[in-house]
């Protein structure tokens, strides 16, 4: 009797480890093929053509979008858009590196709080930034507050302005700070605490000398989960920050929808897209000196 199909295919992967893999790897190659990479190479593509006379692309070749781009107009809002998005990334470090040493310290709520932290996932990113709306505007929570314990005789002008976008993207992004320190200090050998106990440290140098550069790799990874996306948020800084508070997502935003046109914006994307890969790979080739001296 002649083996089925199914069974010669099952037959062939056997026989060859690297086809197995490569078969587990296809659907999710083909995934990232189809809406990521070939995304990228359309609008690469794009960036070189010139725009359309009613929005849009046209046949050619021009490299005016690049220059335009140079002006000191685009040039201030990503200036602007990469010290927000380092602020954010410092804060969100600042509150996250705390909650995240005390659900790893906690024994008893370590569940619950870990739950609290992914609870704002549950609701749309939409509707928490219109929630803050909500608190932040003139008839709002807080200025109700303030006026009602008499601190203010009027309502403080907190909407639309940098703070409330600052506030709306550490409140957005600092789950994605906590989540991996939280991951690094789980993994933490609290024998090592103890020994630097014994040997005489104390809390501060225990945390300086032993926790803090056991959970760089967490803090790396997060720092990197909060700057990447907040450089391109857009919906954030629309809502809260108005049309006085634009980083370099609502510029590409603008582009693609109000402005049509895609030329210039799939060069913005791929300048702010390039910068961001150099100053990546600076930070992980001087990360790997570093280590390699400490080897050494």
């Amino acid at each position: 009797m002649s083996p089925s199909p199914r069974e010669r295919v099952l037959r062939w992967l056997n026989r060859r480890p690297q086809a197995r893999a490569w078969t587990l790897l296809g659907p999710g190659a083909l995934w990232l093929v189809l809406f990521f990479a070939a995304p990228i190479v359309i609008m690469f593509v794009y960036s070189f053509m010139p725009r359309g006379i009613y929005g849009g692309v046209a046949p050619g070749f021009t490299l005016e979008h690049y220059r335009r781009f140079f002006d000191p107009l685009y040039l201030d809002i990503l200036r602007r858009t990469f010290m927000l998005s380092l602020l954010c990334t410092v804060l969100c470090l600042i509150l996250g590196y705390p909650m995240a040493y005390a659900i790893a310290r906690s024994a008893r709520w370590k569940n619950f709080l870990l739950f609290l932290v992914v609870l704002p996932f549950w609701t749309s990113f939409l509707v928490r930034t219109y929630a803050m709306i909500f608190l932040m505007r003139d008839t709002g929570l807080i200025n109700s507050v303030l006026m009602a314990l008499g601190i203010t005789d009027q309502p403080v002008t907190i909407l639309y302005t940098a703070g409330a976008v600052m506030a709306g993207l550490v409140y957005g992004f600092v789950p994605f700070m906590v989540l991996p320190i939280y991951a690094s200090l789980e993994k933490l050998d609290v024998s090592l605490l103890e020994a630097a106990e014994v040997l005489g440290a104390r809390p501060p140098a225990r945390f300086w000398r032993v926790t803090f550069p056991l959970s760089l790799p967490g803090v790396a990874a997060g720092c990197l989960l909060v700057f990447i996306p907040s450089l391109g948020a857009f919906l954030t800084p629309d809502l809260l920050g108005g049309a006085k508070e634009m980083m370099i997502g609502n510029l590409v935003q603008n582009q693609f929808s109000s402005a049509r046109n895609w030329p210039f914006g799939s060069a913005a994307s791929f300048i702010v897209m390039a910068v961001v890969l150099v100053a990546i790979l600076v930070v992980l080739r001087r990360r790997a000196r570093t280590a390699a001296g400490g080897l050494a």
